[in-house]
This record gives C-alpha cells, sequence and structure tokens, in this order.
C-alpha cells in the first residue's frame, strides 16, 4: 500500500469513527432528556442497572444504525477538504486516475462493511433482546391486548393442524382449542378441549372438558375427559409472531425460525423475511454511499464544502426514506420482500455508477 492509500484510509476510518462518537451522544441526551422521570419512577432501578443493561445497548444499536449516515458524511467532509486543500488536484496531475483514486476508500469501505455484517447479524440482535427486557419492564406501559393471542392455526406437520381461539401468554392459559390430524383430504381424528394451560416445567398442556373423536371406515369411536396430559410439537412460544422478535434473533436462529414456520403453514412471513434481508443490504450499502460521497466531492466547488455536505446529507435522507418505504412494502403478504428490500441499493447503485463515469471524465 502506497503512502497516500495510507493516508486516505487513515483519514477515512477517523474521521467516521469521529462523526460516529458526535452522533451517539446526541443520541444518548435526547433519549435521557425523554426517559428520565420513567427512569426516576422505579425506585428499586439503580444507574448501574440502566448503564448496563439499557444504555451499552442503546448505544450499540443507535451505533449500527447511524453507521451509513456517518460513513456518508465522513467521507464527504474529508474529500472535500481534500478538494479544498487542491490536494486531488496534485494526485491528479500526477496521472492517478480516479479509479486508482478510489481504492484506499473502498478498503475503509470493506472494513466498515465487515464490521456492519458482524453487527447485524449478530451482536445487534443480541443486544436488542436485552434493551427490549429492560424497556418492557420499567419503560413501557404493560397492554392487556400484548399478552393475549387470537384465532391462532398452526400447521405441525403434513397431516396435523391445531387451532386456538384464545391464548393468554401470561397466565399460560386459554380456551377452544382443537386439533385435526388428516389422512390426504380425509378427516382421521379431531381432539377439542374447552380449556388448556401450559405446564413450562413438565414441557406439557393440560387440556380441561376434552373430547377426541378418531375416525373409521365403518364407526367412529368418541372418547372424553375432564383432565388430560399431553405432549406437542410446539410450545406457546409457537403461537407468538410479531415484528419485534425478529429484531432479537441472530440471523442463523432467525433463518431457522423462517424455515420452520414455512413447514408449519404461517402464511405472512416477510416482516421476518424483511428483517433478514435487510441486515445485508445495509451493511453492503457502504460500496454505494463511499462511491456518491467521493464523486461529489472530490471536486471543488465555489461554496466550499457546506455546499457538498447539503448536498450529500440530501442524498442520504433520500435514501433512508426510500429504505423505509420498501421496508414497509416488503413486509406486505404475496410480494418478492427480496426484491423490495435491494431496490433501494439498486437505485442508488445505478446513481453511483452515473456519478462514477461522470467524476472519471
Amino acid at each position: 500500500m502506497k503512502i497516500l492509500d495510507k493516508y486516505i484510509l487513515k483519514r477515512y476510518l477517523t474521521t467516521f469513527v469521529f462523526t460516529l462518537l458526535v452522533l451517539i451522544p446526541i443520541a444518548v441526551a435526547i433519549d435521557i432528556s425523554e426517559k428520565i422521570d420513567k427512569f426516576l419512577r422505579n425506585d428499586s432501578l439503580t444507574v448501574l442497572e440502566i448503564i448496563k443493561d439499557y444504555y451499552i445497548n442503546f448505544i450499540i444499536y443507535y451505533a449500527n444504525t447511524f453507521m451509513p449516515l456517518a460513513l456518508f458524511i465522513a467521507v464527504i467532509l474529508f474529500t472535500s477538504k481534500l478538494a479544498n486543500n487542491t490536494e486531488v488536484v496534485a494526485i491528479n496531475s500526477s496521472q492517478i486516475s480516479f479509479t486508482r483514486f478510489l481504492y484506499p476508500y473502498f478498503i475503509g469501505a470493506t472494513l466498515v462493511t465487515i464490521l456492519a455484517l458482524v453487527m447485524n447479524h449478530y451482536v445487534v440482535p443480541s443486544s436488542s433482546k436485552v434493551r427490549k427486557k429492560f424497556e418492557k419492564e420499567y419503560l413501557k406501559r404493560k397492554k392487556y391486548k400484548d399478552n393475549t393471542v387470537s384465532n391462532f392455526s398452526l400447521q405441525l406437520d403434513d397431516s396435523t393442524y391445531i387451532f386456538i381461539q384464545n391464548y393468554d401468554v401470561k397466565r399460560q392459559s386459554g380456551y377452544n382449542f382443537s386439533m385435526e390430524k388428516y389422512d390426504g383430504l380425509k378427516l382421521k381424528s379431531k381432539l377439542i378441549a374447552d380449556n388448556f394451560r401450559w405446564k413450562e416445567k413438565d414441557s406439557l398442556f393440560t387440556l380441561y372438558s376434552w373430547k377426541e373423536r378418531k375416525i373409521f371406515n365403518k364407526k367412529d369411536s368418541i372418547y372424553s375427559g375432564t383432565q388430560k396430559d399431553i405432549a406437542f410439537g410446539f410450545t406457546p412460544k409457537d403461537f407468538i409472531y410479531k415484528d419485534a422478535l425478529a429484531q432479537q434473533m441472530p440471523s442463523n436462529e432467525l433463518s431457522k425460525f423462517i424455515n420452520k414456520s414455512k413447514k408449519r403453514g404461517v402464511k405472512n412471513l416477510n416482516a421476518y423475511l424483511v428483517e433478514l434481508y435487510k441486515r445485508t443490504s445495509l451493511p453492503i450499502a457502504s460500496y454505494i454511499l463511499t462511491l456518491i460521497a467521493v464523486a461529489l466531492a472530490q471536486k471543488k466547488r465555489r461554496g466550499g464544502m457546506g455546499v457538498n455536505l447539503a448536498i450529500g446529507i440530501t442524498i442520504m435522507f433520500m435514501y433512508v426514506f426510500f429504505l423505509k418505504i420498501a421496508e414497509v412494502l416488503g413486509a406486505v403478504a404475496g410480494v418478492n420482500s427480496l426484491l423490495y428490500v435491494w431496490m433501494p441499493n439498486m437505485v442508488f447503485g445505478c446513481l453511483a455508477i452515473f456519478l462514477y463515469l461522470k467524476a472519471r471524465k
């Protein structure tokens, strides 16, 4: 690596870290001002618990969230400074092409991408689990509807289906349970219960006021009882399908969850697929944002660094806005969530190529 490459790479990484360190304290200060009364309301909550369980994980989450913005601003800032100091002119006079000039930038983008991939796929989900638990316990008002699951259906295998009218997650009990087993299209047995309860210690369900009908070729048999313990191939965790759960699963666990849910006949998993796909698409955007930032800032402008920064921030917020729209549309049932998640990268990738070709001239 040449001296120039080391110089640019060092400026790239130091400015990126500095920008990130400026943005995070602002987010922390705003969050403290909003939640200070809730912290004080909980007498049992200590400062150490707030820092360890909440703010460390808060910083991890927002450091990962601000990473693309910090990267983009950092590249524009120090590249604009290079242009204003006529250092870019000197580099061009040395017969260094724009493509070669980008080499250290893309080394820096690769390092940031690797860091972001590890953060997105493993560190942030584990961290979010601790932060969400803290928020649920101390910061959010408990709502009854968050503790109940209504009109739930689940396919256990190719021939077995369960239906539940209502289940209370907190009380671990529900009512109107039924399980049907089929041989092709023919119903072979049906088990129903007025009420049921989950025994976590024994990993069993207890059915109350139950009836089971078994259908044979020439006759049916009906069995009933007041109480029955039975083990199924599922637990109450399978009843809860919420977007927040996807954010708390490492990618390997999330992939297994999606595949398992597909086999069980869960209809719309796009919200989970969006979460999984964007963990890769956002880090890869580091290359696109770096290319756009360098192409914009490498030319000296009459308005100086401020003009480049204004144009860059406008483009960055357009990207974030487009990204959020794509995530919402990608979570809708029946659409190709992979295409929607990657669409912002494809659109802004075309913009990056256009600006690159223009800068080469």
